[in-house]
């Protein structure tokens, strides 16, 4: 196999998986490890790929950055897809219990979740900014925002003291959003600075509930929040491929259909 060759399966396996060390590159190319390690390094320098410690990673986009002062950043597309979030956000509201402690997600999926949740004796904890406006003049629901820095166009709330917060949270239910579900299993997201928040937010949870449509199948991301085994149900769309979803009913999961 030739360099060009090695180095368009290199990427190929990091779109499918978001990530890859040196030993399984080797393994599937029957290369030495040496010869990867001069691959990646060859990538990298190319700006196709990021080195990490014993592998690589796709290059960032500008949504992975840490988005300091001045940077741009796009926001949401509320449009995208609507329709599928709609049907998430509808098969989510059936599942919160009376009396529990929620916890949700960035992304626009949430809110809708949240509109549904009008009304209900239950408490909701989040950083997201737009969940927070659905629910703030709602009397029935108990709404806990989290601290942090601001990211405007995003409306969530991130940081060291949104993490610190969430170390004192104990939630019934997580519903947790993503950028992408690869092919073996792994919930990705593609923004550096929202990772840790929803890491947390997971280690803070009794139950996990992912939200992911059709359209997130493989989606985009190389940050890896967990893995399908690890959902406790995950809701999903009529397209999403069955050969994933049953990574999750294989670990135990729920699968449910929207």
């Amino acid at each position: 196999m030739i360099l060009r060759e090695r180095q368009n399966h290199i990427l190929s396996a990091l779109q499918t998986d978001g990530a890859a060390s040196v030993r399984q590159l080797a393994e599937q190319l029957s290369v030495s490890e040496s010869t990867i390690r001069r691959d990646l390094e060859i990538l990298d320098r190319n700006g196709e790929l990021t080195r990490t410690y014993g592998g690589a990673v796709l290059k960032p986009r500008a949504t992975m950055q840490d988005n300091g002062p001045g940077e741009i950043e796009e926001p949401f597309d509320e449009t995208v897809d609507a329709e599928l979030k709609v049907r998430l956000a509808d098969a989510a509201a059936t599942m919160v219990p009376d009396h529990s402690v929620v916890l949700l997600d960035i992304g626009t999926t949430t809110p809708m979740l949240a509109r549904r949740l009008h009304g209900r004796d239950i408490t909701v904890i989040t950083s997201n900014l737009a969940v927070f406006d659905e629910l703030r003049d709602d009397e029935a629901v108990r709404v806990v925002l989290l601290g942090g820095v601001v990211r405007r166009n995003y409306r969530t709330l991130v940081g060291s003291i949104a993490e610190l917060a969430l170390r004192q949270v104990s939630a019934d239910i997580l519903f947790l959003s993503c950028t992408g579900v690869r092919a073996n299993g792994a919930v990705v997201d593609n923004m550096a600075v929202e990772a840790p928040i929803k890491q947390s937010m997971i280690a803070a949870s009794d139950k996990v509930v992912l939200l992911a449509s059709e359209a997130k199948f493989p989606g985009s991301g190389a940050l890896r929040l967990c893995s399908v085994e690890d959902v406790d149900v995950l809701v999903t769309t009529t397209e999403a491929p069955e050969q994933t979803l049953a990574l999750c009913r294989r670990a135990g999961g729920e699968v449910v259909v929207a």
